[in-house]
Protein backbone atom coordinates (compact mmCIF):
# COMPACT_ATOMS: atom_id res chain seq x y z
CA UNK A 1 0.00 0.00 0.00
CA UNK A 2 3.22 2.52 0.59
CA UNK A 3 4.19 1.59 -3.06
CA UNK A 4 1.29 2.65 -4.49
CA UNK A 5 0.80 5.31 -2.14
CA UNK A 6 4.03 6.91 -2.89
CA UNK A 7 3.32 6.28 -6.72
CA UNK A 8 -0.16 7.99 -6.52
CA UNK A 9 1.64 11.28 -4.38
CA UNK A 10 4.02 11.48 -7.19
CA UNK A 11 1.64 11.80 -10.23
CA UNK A 12 -0.39 14.07 -8.03
CA UNK A 13 2.68 16.28 -7.28
CA UNK A 14 3.55 16.89 -10.97
CA UNK A 15 -0.21 17.06 -12.06
CA UNK A 16 -0.48 20.08 -9.19
CA UNK A 17 2.85 21.52 -9.16
CA UNK A 18 4.12 21.01 -13.31
CA UNK A 19 7.26 21.54 -13.48
CA UNK A 20 9.41 22.38 -16.23
CA UNK A 21 10.06 18.28 -17.15
CA UNK A 22 7.59 16.18 -15.74
CA UNK A 23 9.80 12.68 -17.18
CA UNK A 24 12.06 12.80 -14.55
CA UNK A 25 8.85 12.57 -11.83
CA UNK A 26 7.29 10.13 -14.19
CA UNK A 27 9.89 8.06 -14.46
CA UNK A 28 10.51 7.86 -10.33
CA UNK A 29 7.08 6.99 -10.03
CA UNK A 30 7.89 4.04 -12.44
CA UNK A 31 10.71 2.99 -10.36
CA UNK A 32 8.56 2.47 -7.15
CA UNK A 33 6.04 1.05 -9.39
CA UNK A 34 8.19 -1.26 -9.91
CA UNK A 35 10.23 -1.90 -6.26
CA UNK A 36 6.04 -2.41 -5.13
CA UNK A 37 5.85 -5.23 -7.91
CA UNK A 38 8.78 -6.89 -6.56
CA UNK A 39 8.08 -6.33 -2.67
CA UNK A 40 4.70 -8.17 -3.91
CA UNK A 41 6.85 -11.24 -5.71
CA UNK A 42 8.59 -11.54 -2.74
CA UNK A 43 6.08 -11.98 -0.25
CA UNK A 44 4.51 -14.63 -2.95
CA UNK A 45 7.61 -16.69 -3.14
CA UNK A 46 8.51 -15.60 -6.70
CA UNK A 47 12.32 -14.78 -5.73
CA UNK A 48 13.00 -14.48 -9.80
CA UNK A 49 10.15 -12.67 -11.25
CA UNK A 50 10.92 -9.63 -7.75
CA UNK A 51 14.90 -9.87 -8.58
CA UNK A 52 13.97 -8.80 -12.65
CA UNK A 53 11.26 -6.16 -11.05
CA UNK A 54 14.22 -4.53 -8.56
CA UNK A 55 16.49 -4.73 -11.80
CA UNK A 56 13.94 -2.78 -13.46
CA UNK A 57 13.56 -0.02 -11.00
CA UNK A 58 17.54 0.50 -10.64
CA UNK A 59 16.85 1.40 -14.39
CA UNK A 60 14.28 3.47 -13.94
CA UNK A 61 15.68 5.15 -11.40
CA UNK A 62 18.82 5.96 -13.52
CA UNK A 63 16.88 6.97 -16.02
CA UNK A 64 15.43 9.48 -13.91
CA UNK A 65 18.28 11.00 -12.62
CA UNK A 66 19.86 11.13 -16.19
CA UNK A 67 16.41 13.26 -16.89
CA UNK A 68 17.09 15.58 -13.93
CA UNK A 69 21.13 16.56 -14.79
CA UNK A 70 20.65 16.44 -18.33
CA UNK A 71 22.27 19.26 -20.24
CA UNK A 72 20.16 22.59 -19.36
CA UNK A 73 18.85 21.23 -15.71
CA UNK A 74 20.17 22.32 -12.27
CA UNK A 75 23.44 20.88 -12.32
CA UNK A 76 24.68 23.30 -15.46
CA UNK A 77 27.00 20.69 -16.98
CA UNK A 78 26.98 17.01 -15.69
CA UNK A 79 30.28 15.84 -17.81
CA UNK A 80 32.51 15.76 -14.30
CA UNK A 81 29.64 13.53 -12.44
CA UNK A 82 28.86 11.29 -15.08
CA UNK A 83 32.84 10.28 -15.12
CA UNK A 84 32.83 9.94 -11.29
CA UNK A 85 29.79 7.94 -11.56
CA UNK A 86 31.24 5.91 -14.30
CA UNK A 87 34.74 5.39 -12.33
CA UNK A 88 32.74 4.40 -8.89
CA UNK A 89 30.93 1.79 -10.74
CA UNK A 90 33.65 0.32 -11.89
CA UNK A 91 35.95 0.60 -8.44
CA UNK A 92 32.67 -0.78 -6.93
CA UNK A 93 32.85 -3.93 -9.17
CA UNK A 94 36.47 -4.56 -8.41
CA UNK A 95 36.83 -4.01 -4.75
CA UNK A 96 33.09 -6.53 -5.03
CA UNK A 97 34.34 -8.90 -6.66
CA UNK A 98 38.24 -9.63 -5.89
CA UNK A 99 37.85 -7.90 -2.19
CA UNK A 100 35.13 -8.81 -0.19
CA UNK A 101 34.33 -12.33 -1.82
CA UNK A 102 33.34 -15.47 -3.26
CA UNK A 103 29.81 -14.68 -6.16
CA UNK A 104 29.86 -11.71 -4.78
CA UNK A 105 28.21 -12.22 -1.42
CA UNK A 106 28.21 -10.92 2.25
CA UNK A 107 26.02 -13.52 3.74
CA UNK A 108 22.66 -12.86 1.38
CA UNK A 109 23.62 -9.05 0.42
CA UNK A 110 22.97 -8.58 -3.27
CA UNK A 111 26.36 -6.73 -4.92
CA UNK A 112 23.99 -5.79 -7.71
CA UNK A 113 21.33 -4.01 -5.38
CA UNK A 114 24.59 -1.91 -3.43
CA UNK A 115 26.55 -0.79 -6.22
CA UNK A 116 23.00 0.78 -7.48
CA UNK A 117 22.12 2.09 -4.09
CA UNK A 118 25.72 3.54 -3.28
CA UNK A 119 25.34 5.55 -7.19
CA UNK A 120 21.79 6.35 -6.60
CA UNK A 121 23.02 8.08 -3.46
CA UNK A 122 25.93 9.58 -4.93
CA UNK A 123 23.67 11.36 -7.77
CA UNK A 124 21.18 12.77 -5.26
CA UNK A 125 23.77 14.14 -2.68
CA UNK A 126 25.59 16.07 -5.89
CA UNK A 127 21.68 16.93 -6.59
CA UNK A 128 21.52 18.31 -3.34
CA UNK A 129 25.03 20.13 -3.52
CA UNK A 130 23.94 21.92 -6.29
CA UNK A 131 20.51 23.26 -5.69
CA UNK A 132 21.39 24.18 -1.69
CA UNK A 133 18.80 24.88 0.76
CA UNK A 134 15.72 22.25 -1.21
CA UNK A 135 13.52 19.98 0.43
CA UNK A 136 12.56 18.31 -2.45
CA UNK A 137 16.71 17.20 -2.66
CA UNK A 138 16.66 16.16 1.13
CA UNK A 139 13.63 14.01 0.77
CA UNK A 140 15.50 12.12 -2.21
CA UNK A 141 18.62 11.84 -0.34
CA UNK A 142 16.64 10.02 2.63
CA UNK A 143 15.18 8.04 0.41
CA UNK A 144 18.54 6.62 -0.99
CA UNK A 145 20.08 6.60 2.44
CA UNK A 146 16.73 4.36 3.26
CA UNK A 147 17.12 2.01 0.34
CA UNK A 148 20.98 1.62 0.93
CA UNK A 149 20.55 0.45 4.34
CA UNK A 150 17.91 -1.73 3.39
CA UNK A 151 19.69 -3.34 0.57
CA UNK A 152 22.67 -4.24 3.09
CA UNK A 153 20.56 -4.90 6.60
CA UNK A 154 17.91 -6.70 5.59
CA UNK A 155 19.71 -10.02 4.15
CA UNK A 156 21.38 -9.78 7.07
CA UNK A 157 18.90 -9.66 9.63
CA UNK A 158 15.78 -10.06 7.99
CA UNK A 159 12.96 -8.83 9.86
CA UNK A 160 10.34 -5.43 9.94
CA UNK A 161 12.84 -2.96 11.08
CA UNK A 162 15.53 -4.02 8.21
CA UNK A 163 13.10 -3.46 5.94
CA UNK A 164 12.32 0.17 7.14
CA UNK A 165 14.29 1.75 4.94
CA UNK A 166 12.30 1.10 1.93
CA UNK A 167 9.31 2.66 4.10
CA UNK A 168 11.27 5.41 4.28
CA UNK A 169 12.01 5.67 0.69
CA UNK A 170 8.05 5.65 -0.19
CA UNK A 171 7.78 8.43 2.41
CA UNK A 172 10.20 10.74 1.54
CA UNK A 173 10.17 10.64 -2.54
CA UNK A 174 6.45 10.37 -2.73
CA UNK A 175 6.67 13.44 0.00
CA UNK A 176 9.47 14.99 -2.19
CA UNK A 177 7.29 15.30 -5.41
CA UNK A 178 4.10 16.95 -3.08
CA UNK A 179 6.51 19.62 -2.05
CA UNK A 180 6.24 22.72 -4.23
CA UNK A 181 10.51 23.04 -3.65
CA UNK A 182 9.89 19.75 -6.49
CA UNK A 183 9.79 22.88 -9.40
CA UNK A 184 13.50 23.54 -8.69
CA UNK A 185 14.85 20.71 -9.27
CA UNK A 186 13.87 20.46 -12.72
CA UNK A 187 14.08 24.80 -13.68
CA UNK A 188 16.17 24.80 -16.94
CA UNK A 189 19.25 26.64 -17.00
CA UNK A 190 22.29 28.08 -19.94
CA UNK A 191 24.55 24.94 -20.23
CA UNK A 192 28.42 25.56 -19.41
CA UNK A 193 30.43 22.72 -20.93
CA UNK A 194 33.45 21.97 -19.42
CA UNK A 195 36.49 21.67 -21.96
CA UNK A 196 38.19 18.15 -22.72
CA UNK A 197 40.72 16.84 -20.88
CA UNK A 198 42.86 14.29 -21.11
CA UNK A 199 42.72 12.22 -17.33
CA UNK A 200 39.12 13.08 -17.71
CA UNK A 201 38.96 10.73 -20.78
CA UNK A 202 41.39 8.56 -19.23
CA UNK A 203 39.18 7.86 -16.48
CA UNK A 204 36.12 7.25 -18.62
CA UNK A 205 38.14 4.69 -20.90
CA UNK A 206 39.22 2.60 -17.61
CA UNK A 207 35.90 2.87 -16.16
CA UNK A 208 34.41 1.81 -19.68
CA UNK A 209 37.14 -1.18 -19.79
CA UNK A 210 36.97 -2.71 -16.43
CA UNK A 211 33.74 -4.86 -16.59
CA UNK A 212 34.93 -6.44 -19.77
CA UNK A 213 38.31 -7.18 -17.93
CA UNK A 214 36.54 -8.40 -14.51
CA UNK A 215 34.55 -10.86 -16.54
CA UNK A 216 37.72 -12.24 -18.29
CA UNK A 217 39.82 -12.59 -15.18
CA UNK A 218 37.17 -14.55 -13.75
CA UNK A 219 36.34 -16.63 -16.77
CA UNK A 220 40.35 -17.33 -16.66
CA UNK A 221 40.31 -18.63 -13.63
CA UNK A 222 37.29 -20.83 -13.68
CA UNK A 223 33.32 -20.90 -12.73
CA UNK A 224 31.84 -16.99 -13.35
CA UNK A 225 30.05 -16.31 -10.10
CA UNK A 226 29.35 -12.93 -10.70
CA UNK A 227 28.12 -13.02 -13.59
CA UNK A 228 24.89 -10.51 -12.17
CA UNK A 229 26.90 -7.97 -10.71
CA UNK A 230 29.14 -7.80 -13.79
CA UNK A 231 26.30 -7.40 -16.22
CA UNK A 232 24.70 -4.64 -14.31
CA UNK A 233 27.68 -2.52 -13.47
CA UNK A 234 28.95 -3.07 -17.50
CA UNK A 235 25.53 -2.02 -17.97
CA UNK A 236 25.51 1.10 -15.90
CA UNK A 237 29.24 2.24 -17.28
CA UNK A 238 27.90 1.50 -20.41
CA UNK A 239 24.91 3.68 -20.31
CA UNK A 240 26.71 6.72 -18.34
CA UNK A 241 29.57 6.46 -21.20
CA UNK A 242 27.11 6.89 -24.04
CA UNK A 243 25.48 10.00 -21.87
CA UNK A 244 28.58 11.48 -21.92
CA UNK A 245 29.21 11.19 -25.19
CA UNK A 246 25.26 12.35 -25.92
CA UNK A 247 25.79 15.18 -24.10
CA UNK A 248 29.63 16.21 -26.16
CA UNK A 249 27.24 15.40 -29.72
CA UNK A 250 24.64 17.82 -28.80
CA UNK A 251 26.46 20.44 -26.94
CA UNK A 252 29.34 20.91 -29.77
CA UNK A 253 26.01 20.83 -32.58
CA UNK A 254 24.00 23.40 -30.46
CA UNK A 255 27.28 25.39 -30.33
CA UNK A 256 27.80 25.09 -34.36
CA UNK A 257 24.34 26.28 -34.61
CA UNK A 258 24.40 29.33 -33.12
CA UNK A 259 27.75 30.02 -34.24
CA UNK A 260 26.36 29.80 -38.02
CA UNK A 261 23.22 31.65 -36.69
CA UNK A 262 24.77 34.48 -34.82
CA UNK A 263 27.39 34.88 -38.18
CA UNK A 264 24.75 35.00 -40.28
CA UNK A 265 22.55 37.76 -38.13
CA UNK A 266 25.76 39.74 -38.06
CA UNK A 267 26.06 40.16 -41.70
CA UNK A 268 22.62 40.85 -42.15
CA UNK A 269 22.58 43.94 -39.35
CA UNK A 270 26.28 45.19 -40.93
CA UNK A 271 23.69 45.54 -44.35
CA UNK A 272 20.89 47.24 -42.67
CA UNK A 273 19.99 50.54 -43.05
CA UNK A 274 16.88 51.11 -41.64
CA UNK A 275 15.13 50.30 -38.62
CA UNK A 276 12.59 47.94 -40.34
CA UNK A 277 16.21 45.95 -42.44
CA UNK A 278 16.79 45.28 -38.45
CA UNK A 279 13.59 44.14 -37.06
CA UNK A 280 14.13 41.20 -40.33
CA UNK A 281 17.25 40.55 -39.71
CA UNK A 282 16.49 39.81 -36.24
CA UNK A 283 13.21 37.39 -36.71
CA UNK A 284 15.58 35.61 -39.35
CA UNK A 285 17.78 35.02 -37.04
CA UNK A 286 15.54 33.86 -34.10
CA UNK A 287 14.00 31.48 -36.55
CA UNK A 288 17.25 30.21 -37.04
CA UNK A 289 18.50 29.74 -34.11
CA UNK A 290 15.02 28.53 -32.14
CA UNK A 291 12.67 25.23 -32.89
CA UNK A 292 9.81 26.42 -34.48
CA UNK A 293 7.59 25.28 -31.81
CA UNK A 294 9.37 27.08 -29.02
CA UNK A 295 8.68 30.36 -29.56
CA UNK A 296 5.06 31.75 -29.31
CA UNK A 297 5.73 35.52 -30.23
CA UNK A 298 8.79 37.90 -31.01
CA UNK A 299 8.18 41.52 -29.94
CA UNK A 300 11.26 43.94 -31.45
CA UNK A 301 10.44 47.43 -30.14
CA UNK A 302 13.11 49.72 -30.73
CA UNK A 303 11.79 52.46 -27.76
CA UNK A 304 10.74 52.22 -24.07
CA UNK A 305 7.25 53.11 -24.41
CA UNK A 306 6.30 50.67 -26.60
CA UNK A 307 6.95 48.28 -24.47
CA UNK A 308 4.80 46.42 -21.48
CA UNK A 309 5.41 47.41 -18.14
CA UNK A 310 6.62 44.12 -17.20
CA UNK A 311 9.81 44.14 -20.03
CA UNK A 312 10.51 47.82 -19.08
CA UNK A 313 13.95 47.90 -17.10
CA UNK A 314 13.66 48.66 -13.24
CA UNK A 315 16.47 50.63 -11.51
CA UNK A 316 19.26 49.60 -10.53
CA UNK A 317 22.15 48.69 -12.64
CA UNK A 318 21.99 47.44 -16.43
CA UNK A 319 21.36 43.79 -16.92
CA UNK A 320 21.99 41.91 -20.16
CA UNK A 321 18.47 39.92 -19.91
CA UNK A 322 15.53 39.18 -17.31
CA UNK A 323 12.46 36.96 -17.09
CA UNK A 324 8.93 39.32 -17.10
CA UNK A 325 5.89 38.51 -15.36
CA UNK A 326 4.75 35.12 -14.26
CA UNK A 327 5.69 31.52 -15.97
CA UNK A 328 2.45 30.10 -17.92
CA UNK A 329 3.04 26.36 -17.58
CA UNK A 330 6.41 25.85 -19.63
CA UNK A 331 6.13 29.27 -21.42
CA UNK A 332 7.95 32.39 -20.10
CA UNK A 333 8.95 35.81 -21.29
CA UNK A 334 12.63 36.99 -21.76
CA UNK A 335 13.45 40.31 -22.36
CA UNK A 336 16.58 41.13 -23.72
CA UNK A 337 17.43 45.03 -23.47
CA UNK A 338 18.38 46.86 -26.77
CA UNK A 339 21.09 49.26 -24.65
CA UNK A 340 24.95 49.59 -24.84
CA UNK A 341 26.37 51.56 -22.72
CA UNK A 342 28.75 53.82 -24.58
CA UNK A 343 26.61 54.52 -27.29
CA UNK A 344 23.58 55.37 -25.16
CA UNK A 345 23.65 59.18 -26.37
CA UNK A 346 23.10 58.00 -29.74
CA UNK A 347 19.91 56.40 -29.06
CA UNK A 348 18.97 56.84 -25.47
CA UNK A 349 15.11 55.92 -26.24
CA UNK A 350 16.06 51.74 -25.50
CA UNK A 351 13.84 49.14 -26.64
CA UNK A 352 14.18 45.42 -26.19
CA UNK A 353 13.80 42.28 -27.80
CA UNK A 354 11.39 40.41 -26.05
CA UNK A 355 10.35 36.54 -26.50
CA UNK A 356 7.47 34.54 -25.18
CA UNK A 357 8.72 30.39 -25.72
CA UNK A 358 9.50 27.15 -23.76
CA UNK A 359 11.55 28.25 -20.86
CA UNK A 360 13.89 25.29 -21.03
CA UNK A 361 14.72 26.61 -25.15
CA UNK A 362 15.06 30.27 -23.78
CA UNK A 363 17.31 28.81 -20.69
CA UNK A 364 19.80 26.55 -23.11
CA UNK A 365 19.79 29.76 -25.68
CA UNK A 366 19.76 32.68 -23.08
CA UNK A 367 23.29 33.90 -24.04
CA UNK A 368 22.63 33.49 -27.60
CA UNK A 369 19.94 35.56 -27.45
CA UNK A 370 21.55 38.34 -25.44
CA UNK A 371 24.71 38.47 -28.17
CA UNK A 372 22.08 39.27 -30.93
CA UNK A 373 20.14 41.76 -29.03
CA UNK A 374 23.49 43.63 -28.24
CA UNK A 375 23.99 43.50 -32.16
CA UNK A 376 20.65 44.26 -33.35
CA UNK A 377 21.36 47.86 -30.39
CA UNK A 378 24.47 48.18 -32.32
CA UNK A 379 23.21 48.19 -35.51
CA UNK A 380 20.26 50.26 -34.28
CA UNK A 381 23.11 52.81 -33.01
CA UNK A 382 24.86 52.87 -35.90
CA UNK A 383 21.90 54.04 -38.15
CA UNK A 384 20.97 56.85 -35.65
CA UNK A 385 24.06 57.90 -35.82
CA UNK A 386 24.66 58.23 -39.84
CA UNK A 387 21.24 59.88 -39.65
CA UNK A 388 22.62 62.22 -36.62
CA UNK A 389 25.89 62.71 -39.06
CA UNK A 390 23.73 63.29 -41.99
CA UNK A 391 21.33 65.86 -40.36
CA UNK A 392 24.24 67.67 -39.08
CA UNK A 393 25.85 67.91 -42.64
CA UNK A 394 22.59 69.32 -43.96
CA UNK A 395 22.22 71.43 -41.14
CA UNK A 396 25.97 72.53 -41.94
CA UNK A 397 25.11 73.24 -45.45
CA UNK A 398 22.08 74.82 -44.59
CA UNK A 399 24.24 77.47 -42.30
CA UNK A 400 26.92 77.90 -45.38
CA UNK A 401 23.96 78.86 -47.72
CA UNK A 402 21.95 81.58 -45.72
CA UNK A 403 24.47 82.64 -43.68
CA UNK A 404 23.85 86.10 -45.10
CA UNK A 405 20.47 85.92 -45.87
CA UNK A 406 17.98 88.30 -44.30
CA UNK A 407 15.69 85.54 -44.27
CA UNK A 408 15.39 83.83 -40.88
CA UNK A 409 15.31 80.15 -40.95
CA UNK A 410 14.64 77.87 -37.59
CA UNK A 411 15.26 74.12 -37.51
CA UNK A 412 13.28 72.97 -34.79
CA UNK A 413 13.39 69.26 -33.28
CA UNK A 414 9.67 67.29 -32.33
CA UNK A 415 10.35 68.49 -28.91
CA UNK A 416 10.51 72.02 -29.75
CA UNK A 417 14.12 72.20 -29.13
CA UNK A 418 15.80 74.40 -31.22
CA UNK A 419 18.79 72.65 -33.69
CA UNK A 420 19.53 75.33 -35.88
CA UNK A 421 18.57 79.13 -36.26
CA UNK A 422 20.14 81.54 -39.12
CA UNK A 423 22.22 84.75 -37.90
CA UNK A 424 19.60 86.99 -38.33
CA UNK A 425 17.71 84.89 -35.75
CA UNK A 426 20.23 86.19 -33.06
CA UNK A 427 20.49 89.91 -34.85
CA UNK A 428 16.96 90.13 -34.79
CA UNK A 429 16.65 88.83 -30.61
CA UNK A 430 19.76 91.20 -29.99
CA UNK A 431 21.96 87.76 -28.82
CA UNK A 432 25.69 86.79 -29.46
CA UNK A 433 24.22 83.11 -29.41
CA UNK A 434 21.10 80.89 -28.11
CA UNK A 435 20.94 78.89 -25.27
CA UNK A 436 22.52 75.18 -26.30
CA UNK A 437 18.85 73.84 -24.93
CA UNK A 438 16.97 76.63 -26.20
CA UNK A 439 13.10 75.90 -27.30
CA UNK A 440 10.73 77.76 -29.37
CA UNK A 441 8.64 78.28 -26.43
CA UNK A 442 11.84 80.30 -24.36
CA UNK A 443 11.81 82.77 -27.66
CA UNK A 444 8.39 83.62 -27.95
CA UNK A 445 5.81 85.50 -25.56
CA UNK A 446 4.18 83.75 -22.46
CA UNK A 447 0.49 84.80 -24.38
CA UNK A 448 1.79 83.06 -27.79
CA UNK A 449 2.92 80.00 -26.21
CA UNK A 450 -0.33 77.82 -26.01
CA UNK A 451 -1.29 79.16 -29.98
CA UNK A 452 2.36 77.71 -30.71
CA UNK A 453 2.00 73.99 -29.37
CA UNK A 454 -1.24 73.47 -31.28
CA UNK A 455 0.18 74.25 -34.08
CA UNK A 456 3.19 72.25 -33.71
CA UNK A 457 1.61 68.81 -32.37
CA UNK A 458 -0.88 68.60 -35.17
CA UNK A 459 0.87 67.83 -38.19
CA UNK A 460 0.61 69.44 -41.57
CA UNK A 461 2.14 72.90 -42.52
CA UNK A 462 1.09 76.11 -41.68
CA UNK A 463 1.31 79.58 -40.79
CA UNK A 464 1.48 81.21 -36.78
CA UNK A 465 1.92 84.85 -36.04
CA UNK A 466 3.67 85.60 -32.39
CA UNK A 467 6.02 87.74 -30.86
CA UNK A 468 9.16 87.33 -30.08
CA UNK A 469 11.24 88.32 -26.55
CA UNK A 470 14.19 90.21 -27.03
CA UNK A 471 17.00 90.71 -24.57
CA UNK A 472 15.54 93.90 -23.82
CA UNK A 473 12.39 92.56 -22.62
CA UNK A 474 10.94 94.11 -25.75
CA UNK A 475 8.89 92.25 -27.72
CA UNK A 476 8.93 91.93 -31.90
CA UNK A 477 5.99 90.58 -34.17
CA UNK A 478 6.73 87.68 -36.79
CA UNK A 479 4.83 85.96 -38.88
CA UNK A 480 6.11 82.30 -38.61
CA UNK A 481 5.66 79.62 -41.84
CA UNK A 482 6.25 76.19 -40.38
CA UNK A 483 6.81 72.96 -42.97
CA UNK A 484 6.74 69.68 -41.05
CA UNK A 485 9.45 67.06 -42.34
CA UNK A 486 9.55 65.31 -39.03
CA UNK A 487 8.86 61.86 -41.86
CA UNK A 488 11.91 63.32 -43.62
CA UNK A 489 14.90 61.27 -43.10
CA UNK A 490 17.65 64.12 -43.00
CA UNK A 491 15.58 66.56 -41.09
CA UNK A 492 13.39 64.76 -38.79
CA UNK A 493 11.60 68.25 -37.33
CA UNK A 494 10.53 71.23 -38.24
CA UNK A 495 11.64 73.93 -40.75
CA UNK A 496 9.89 77.70 -39.67
CA UNK A 497 10.54 80.62 -41.87
CA UNK A 498 10.08 83.93 -39.81
CA UNK A 499 9.33 87.43 -41.68
CA UNK A 500 9.18 90.10 -39.37
CA UNK A 501 6.46 92.76 -39.61
CA UNK A 502 7.50 96.43 -40.05
CA UNK A 503 7.47 98.71 -37.09
CA UNK A 504 4.04 100.64 -36.96
CA UNK A 505 2.26 97.87 -39.28
CA UNK A 506 -0.11 95.26 -37.74
CA UNK A 507 -0.54 91.81 -38.95
CA UNK A 508 -3.68 91.98 -39.96
CA UNK A 509 -3.17 95.15 -42.45
CA UNK A 510 -1.88 92.76 -44.46
CA UNK A 511 -4.55 89.64 -44.55
CA UNK A 512 -6.84 89.34 -47.27
CA UNK A 513 -10.53 90.18 -46.46
CA UNK A 514 -11.98 86.86 -44.28
CA UNK A 515 -9.20 85.46 -43.24
CA UNK A 516 -9.26 84.14 -39.37
CA UNK A 517 -7.93 86.65 -37.07
CA UNK A 518 -8.27 83.73 -33.80
CA UNK A 519 -4.27 82.66 -34.96
CA UNK A 520 -3.56 86.40 -34.25
CA UNK A 521 -0.96 86.69 -31.36
CA UNK A 522 -2.83 87.56 -27.99
CA UNK A 523 -0.88 90.38 -27.22
CA UNK A 524 -2.19 92.02 -30.40
CA UNK A 525 -5.73 91.45 -29.67
CA UNK A 526 -5.44 92.61 -26.44
CA UNK A 527 -3.57 96.11 -28.26
CA UNK A 528 -6.26 95.95 -30.70
CA UNK A 529 -9.25 96.06 -28.57
CA UNK A 530 -7.84 98.93 -26.56
CA UNK A 531 -7.57 100.82 -29.78
CA UNK A 532 -10.57 100.39 -30.25
CA UNK A 533 -12.46 101.45 -27.59
CA UNK A 534 -9.61 104.16 -26.43
CA UNK A 535 -12.04 106.77 -27.33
Amino acid sequence: MLGIGSTTAIVYGVRRHRPARSGPWLLLAGAIAASTAGDVLTALNRPGLADVCFYVMIVLVAGCLLQLTRVGAILVDRARLIDLLALACSTLLAVWVFVIGDAGQIGEVSGAYVIGALLLLAVVVRLLVAVGRNLSAVLLVIGAVGVLVSDIAQPLWPGRLSESGFVVLYLAWGAAALHPSMLRLTDPVTPRPSPWRVRWAALLGISVATPPVVLMIEAVNGTVGDGVVIAVAGAITLLLTITRLADSVTLNGQALTRERGLRQASAALVAAADTAAVDRAVRAAIAELMPPAAIRSTDFAVEDRQLTPEAVPGAGPPRRSWWAGSVQGDYATLVCPLWLEPLDVARPSGGALTLVGRRDTLSATRDTLEVLAGQAALALDRICLVEAVGRRDSDLYLRAVIRNSADIMVVIDPDRRVRYASPSLRELLGVDDLPPLATLDDLVDPDDRGQLRQAFDSAGDGVVFCSLRRADDSQVMVEATYRDLREDRLVQGFVVTMRRFPQGHEPNEQLRHGDNLDDLPARLNRRSSRDKFRY
